[in-house]
């Protein structure tokens, strides 16, 4: 959060918050789903208030929204703790750290099938502040728009964990989180990573009054995670009384009765949502306090004690996993990905064909006869883990036992059974899709070589249709080491209903004496 207007008054040391049950119920959701109507339609209009149409939707898929893993959001606070202490200590917006923040985020999001660009801030960012980070998941109408986001940059002092890794996280996780359970989208969804916030919300107004007037209408509410981890934090909630607030609060409410989220007095105009709200459109979002005391009255519901709600806002001291308070993290995670699931998706997506390798069904190797590999051809079983300078060919699967992977077994060096001499290729059985309707195919992935690889190595996957072969996604290899880490990706193949279909995975190391490992799991074709 940026330090914008408000004074603060000095702290005492902190305390942890109590810890709480973090998984609701069933029946907890069911009741959600009553209160969300009654909440939605009684909230006061806004400039771009959610339709009321989308307010009864969200009621009715209340049940919908996934559990957002704890785990995953603190395995990307860990990295974003990496990337600061391997670049001076921070990750503000124009140093290297932040750089490498950004290359994090992009690359998880481009792997798991969203449409993902940079955005260069081109005026009123500090100079050499790095891009803004801004992906579309397909799918949804594109005239209505919920925009997720926080600010991927930190200060100097500090790698900026709560302040805000913890933000970023979050957002990441869920973004990934929909990319992997991939359910039938209502509304349009995209996700804003935003630089030189802390130099004053620079990244965001850029995107904000960059926007055409159309484009600006199209996005009915825009939700901002900014320090939701703070260690003696609290449960605010930013215009809490907008209607898209009205849905954070009910998730709380109905979830944690006498928790009671506050308004986000603190955070008001200091943060990336105050860029939007500024060109009319509305806003909510989730935080758990900065700098300012947490009052006794707080501290009765909440726990902790009245000192700083982050005693480490802006300091050296904001680092993982000491500045994290993980059941307000978690929290915050749940609420977000239920706003989102209630407002933009539709009805689960419905499996048209899936292969998790447990079993033969057909998959050809070397299909078309022009395969040039010697070593290390694709081949369905259970792997064994290799390691050199870090994870090469993962032994753990996705689910069961099995996957396909270039080479299931391990020698005595890393090197033994990796893809050597060229390509591999491995074709799937014939698939028969549906004749209407929007068609994914998703699959779990990797790619790892050494830095002795290059960009003529690659991971690729395609579809062999009716009238030829088409390239759905390619990660190139580079000269760097790429450790081995199962991915999430997802096309729109709908171009092809009706067809009868092939999936083609192909992997090639065309670099002389690269070390060169890919894997496949569970893959699915879904309609919805």
């Amino acid at each position: 959060m940026a330090s914008l207007r408000l004074p603060v008054t000095p702290g005492t040391p902190r305390d942890l918050l109590r810890s709480q049950a973090l998984r609701p119920y069933a029946a907890k959701r069911a009741l959600l789903a009553l209160a969300l109507v009654g909440t939605a339609l009684a909230a006061p209009a806004a400039a771009t208030a959610a339709p009321a149409p989308v307010a009864a939707k969200a009621a009715a898929l209340a049940l919908a929204a996934p559990d957002i893993s704890l785990t995953n959001v603190k395995a990307h606070l860990q990295q974003f703790q990496t990337i600061a202490s391997s670049n001076g200590g921070n990750r503000r917006s124009n140093t290297a750290g932040y750089t490498a923040s950004v290359n994090y985020v992009y690359n998880k999001l481009v792997a798991a099938g969203f449409s993902v660009v940079k955005q260069n801030c081109t005026s009123g960012c500090t100079s050499g502040a790095g891009p803004n980070v801004i992906a579309d998941w397909p799918g949804g109408d594109a005239n209505t728009v919920y925009m997720f986001g926080a600010h991927l940059d930190g200060v100097a002092a500090g790698p900026g964990i709560n302040d805000n890794a913890s933000g970023s996280s979050t957002v990441l996780e869920i973004a990934l989180t929909l990319a992997a359970t991939n359910p039938s989208m209502l509304n349009h969804v995209r996700f804003g990573f935003w630089t030189d916030e802390e130099q004053g919300l620079n990244g965001s107004e850029f995107y904000a009054n960059s926007l055409p007037s159309a484009e600006r209408t199209k996005i009915k509410g825009y939700f901002n995670f900014d320090m939701v981890g703070s260690t003696n934090g609290g449960y605010f909630i930013n215009r809490i009384t907008s209607s898209i607030g009205q849905v954070l609060k009910a998730y709380y409410d109905t979830n944690f009765p006498g928790l009671n989220p506050e308004e986000n007095v603190e955070g008001a105009g200091r943060s990336d949502d105050a860029s939007f709200n500024a060109v009319g459109i509305q806003t909510s979002g989730v935080a758990a306090g900065a700098s300012a005391n947490k009052t006794s009255a707080q501290v009765t519901k909440w726990g902790g004690n009245t000192g700083d709600y982050d005693p480490c806002y802006h300091s050296s001291c904001d680092t993982y996993p000491a500045n994290i308070n993980d059941t307000v993290l978690n929290r915050a995670g749940d609420a977000a990905a239920y706003a989102l699931w209630s407002l933009a998706t539709g009805t689960p997506a419905t499996t048209v064909w899936t292969d998790t390798f447990e079993t033969a069904t057909g998959w050809t190797t070397n299909a078309s006869a022009t395969d040039t590999a010697t070593t290390g051809v694709w081949e369905r079983g259970d792997p064994a883990d290799t390691n050199s300078s870090g994870a090469k060919q993962l032994g753990t699967t996705v689910s069961g036992s099995n996957d396909l992977s270039t080479g299931r077994l391990a020698g005595t060096a890393a090197g033994d059974y990796d893809l050597d001499g060229g390509v591999t290729s491995v074709r799937s059985p014939a698939v028969t899709l549906p004749s209407s309707g929007t068609i994914n195919l998703s699959l779990n992935w990797y790619l790892a070589h050494g830095s002795n690889a290059s960009s003529a190595d690659y991971f690729r996957v395609s579809i062999v249709h009716n009238t030829g072969t088409a390239v759905l996604f390619t990660q190139a290899g580079a000269a760097s080491n790429r450790n081995g880490s199962w991915a999430v990706g997802t096309w729109n193949i709908s171009a092809y209903a009706g067809q009868s279909v092939r999936i083609l995975i192909t992997a090639a190391d065309a670099s002389t004496a690269s070390l060169v490992e890919a894997g496949v799991d569970d893959v699915k074709i879904t309609v919805s």
